[in-house]
């Protein structure tokens, strides 16, 4: 039985695994870190927040020096499946842990 996470992330109880919601790509134990399985890529951060004038040195983009963009791709269809700001240096979070067997308890999944 799947279990919708997020908008592009499930976790198959049965299996106890995490899915790409997409294309249902394993991504790996769902007692781990979902990232773990993800294509990463670092965005940088002009790139992701361009100058909103044309030929204006000021931009609304984080201080490349102090953020980065990291995104996280499913590796079989390309789902963006996450993103996170995060200051250079830092490792990458781990945001979702799951009470799995609450889960299946309340799915009825024995």
């Amino acid at each position: 039985m799947k279990v919708r996470i997020t908008e592009y992330l499930d976790i198959e109880l049965d299996t106890e695994q995490w899915q790409c919601n997409r294309c249902n790509h394993v991504l790996g134990p769902a007692a781990e870190d979902y990232k773990r399985g993800c294509l990463v890529a670092e965005i940088p951060i002009t790139e992701a927040h361009p100058s909103m004038t044309a030929g204006e040195a000021f931009s609304f983009a984080p201080d490349p020096d102090y953020c980065r963009l990291i995104e996280f791709y499913c590796p079989d269809c390309g789902t963006l499946i996450e993103n996170e700001y995060l200051p250079p240096g830092h490792p990458l979070t781990h945001d979702i842990e799951l009470d799995i067997a609450a889960l299946k308890v309340r799915h009825g999944v024995a």
